[in-house]
């Protein structure tokens, strides 16, 4: 009996964070993640990228970066962390990526002014091969403890607007469409045509 216990019990080891496997990104892709809301999720995005791919995490000051750095250090991944303070322009060539990752947990998009947004949207477009594909990890409906007693709350006005999937269309981004809502997690997904 103690072997078929053994047998039939869950294991979590080999199991990705969902983040990661909805960002779809693969091995000897290039993918470009802005922003950092968990450094571990970041982290396992690089690493999927692998030896012949290019990962590279965009943050806005060096306590974040060293956190990143960090991260991708402990995944044993070689994603490479720029410290960039002004995200436009980015400091990329056109097309120089497959895959671009906003994390947008903490407010990116929904924090910033409809310029800036815009901006931002526009450099990560600019970026990304024709083909490629952007998705924004933003905070959904919260789950556990957050779901009981109130988590974070999505801002009502830019939600009102159509949120990010509306902030990707107007940006000229294709096929919006929401990829899900799990584990506190909304996934939206653009693609350049």
């Amino acid at each position: 009996m103690g072997k078929m216990r053994m047998f039939l019990r869950k294991s979590s080891v080999g199991v990705e964070p969902l983040a990661v496997t909805m960002s779809g990104a693969r091995l000897g892709e290039r993918a470009l993640q802005v922003g950092l809301d968990d450094p571990g999720i970041a982290a396992a995005i690089a690493a999927k990228t692998g030896m012949t791919g290019l990962a590279t995490i965009v943050v806005p000051d060096e306590a974040v970066a060293a956190s990143a750095r960090a991260a991708v250090a402990e995944t044993g991944g070689l994603g490479d962390v720029l410290l960039v303070t002004h995200l436009y322009p980015l400091p990329f060539a056109d097309e120089t990526y497959d895959l671009v990752v906003v994390h947008t947990a903490r407010g990116m998009l929904a924090s910033r002014a409809q310029d800036a947004r815009r901006q931002l949207l526009d450099e990560c477009r600019r970026v990304l091969r024709g083909g490629g594909r952007l998705i924004a990890l933003e905070a959904g409906s919260p789950t556990g403890l957050r779901g009981l007693f109130g988590g974070a709350k999505l801002d009502a006005q830019y939600e009102a607007a159509g949120g990010t999937a509306a902030a990707l269309e107007a940006a000229g981004f294709r096929a919006v469409r929401t990829l899900g809502d799990r584990q506190g997690y909304r996934f939206i997904e653009g693609l350049k045509a």
